[in-house]
């Protein structure tokens, strides 16, 4: 389990994570679980190269789903936090990830983002569970 902090947008965590879990090395076949505690942020995976595409995920992302709409009932922790929770419904909790020769086995360019779609929040818990041999 780690700790991150990061402003809203789309952001490339996966070197981050594998400094996080140095046993990853010893696993040659298997598979690694993230997870993150959160109902405003969510991890995905995706395009790895083109800092682009985050820009475009971000811009997608708040047109689909609007801050300040007048049919939002919560509306108490400001007006990121309810279009924060359905984008993180969106695009879910967790991520699994093969392994594979002690590293994570994503196409050439895939990586992992953690969305963060409140604009002040305060840190995101990751857990990340490997199993394997």
């Amino acid at each position: 389990m780690f700790f991150l902090h990061l402003k809203r947008g789309f952001h490339l965590i996966t070197g981050k994570i594998e400094s996080q879990i140095p046993e990853l090395k010893n696993v040659s076949v298997g598979l690694a679980h993230i997870f993150i505690h959160h109902t405003s942020a969510s991890l995905t995976i995706n395009e790895n190269a083109d800092p682009t595409v985050r820009q475009d995920f971000e811009s997608q992302f708040n047109k689909m789903v609007p801050e300040n709409a007048p049919y939002y009932k919560h509306t108490l922790e400001g007006p990121d936090d309810m279009p924060a929770h359905i984008k993180a419904s969106l695009m879910g909790s967790s991520v699994s990830i093969p392994v594979t020769g002690g590293q994570f086995n994503l196409g050439t360019w895939q990586g992992i983002y953690l969305c963060e779609h409140r604009d002040h929040a305060s840190g995101r818990e990751i857990t990340v569970t490997v199993f394997g041999e």
